[in-house]
């Protein structure tokens, strides 16, 4: 069997992906002797797809933003045996392409795949959902719900900042207990985000430096619902130093339990339709992806 698959979403933002389609698919042949084309129409339609033929080929390539990897992945993780996973990346941010090393460039990040390069990666797990790159509650769930797609569309990763702005102004920090074999924490809190991958919104936000092979979860705990505060953490870690605050925490850990009052709607690798309390593990080096100029 060499048989590949690729599954691709018509309306990620790269519609020139969509558009020349059937030249990845002849770089692809290269190596493949079979590659299978699948557009997605509907939500759900991805990862329906990816379960029904998991068993019959040896890669399967996810083309799209990071709601697309997030579907494919929440398919492919829960199966007995996986096959190799890819990512031609297609959206706004396409985060965790970029935390593996995949050239943003779609075309370009083919010839990455056709090297086939794989690393056994860690993936987040959270009640029923899995996740790559982060999980997060509060304020990060707020800006990503108050972003207009329209927006979005225009303006890309700057309409996360902007619309961190504009949330700010209506925020109300919550109550948090957390319980981990590493640390607990109680008390209020304006946000709190699990990273398992560096990027959030297309930067090296809040974990530049996180390691997605070592079984542990990045955690930051940001108290007070400032956009300075939020910002000067920005900066802090992208010059790899603490920020001296009081008002923000840093912890590793490989598994943890949240509950919050009141509830709250929790925003994993960009989906939101759960709320809290949850239980979130780290499963070390458990999916085999093709990477590309990695580690970044």
């Amino acid at each position: 069997m060499n048989k590949a698959a690729i599954i691709v979403n018509p309306n990620a933002g790269n519609k020139q992906l969509v558009e020349n389609i059937n030249e990845v698919v002849r770089k692809l042949e290269e190596k493949y002797s079979e590659v299978i084309v699948h557009q997605t129409q509907d939500v759900g339609d991805g990862g329906s797809f990816l379960t029904k033929i998991a068993g019959e080929v040896d890669l399967v390539i996810g083309a799209g933003g990071d709601g697309t990897i997030h579907e494919l992945v929440n398919a492919l993780c829960p199966l007995e045996k996986r096959p190799l996973f890819a990512i031609l990346p297609g959206g706004t941010c396409n985060d965790f392409s970029r935390a593996i090393g995949m050239n943003q460039n779609p075309f370009k990040a083919v010839d990455q795949i056709l090297e086939h390069k794989v690393e056994q990666l860690d993936v987040g797990h959270c009640n029923a959902n899995y996740f790559l790159n982060f999980w997060g509650i509060g304020l990060i769930t707020q800006v990503s719900t108050n972003i207009d797609s329209q927006f979005k569309d225009k303006f890309g990763r700057l309409s996360y900042y902007l619309s961190a702005a504009q949330t700010l102004k209506n925020y109300n920090p919550f109550q948090l207990e957390i319980e981990s074999p590493d640390f607990t924490y109680q008390g209020e809190a304006a946000m709190l985000i699990v990273g398992n991958g560096p990027f959030t919104g297309g930067i090296k936000a809040f974990f530049p430096d996180t390691d997605i092979q070592d079984g542990k979860f990045d955690i930051l705990i940001v108290k007070e619902p400032s956009l300075r505060l939020i910002w000067d953490t920005i900066q802090s870690k992208m010059l790899n130093q603490n920020p001296a605050n009081d008002d923000i925490q840093y912890y590793k850990t490989s598994r943890l339990k949240v509950n919050t009052a009141p509830d709250q709607l929790i925003d994993c690798d960009g989906e939101r339709n759960v709320h809290t309390p949850a239980e979130l593990v780290n499963l070390e080096k458990y999916l085999s992806v093709i990477v590309g100029n990695f580690p970044v």
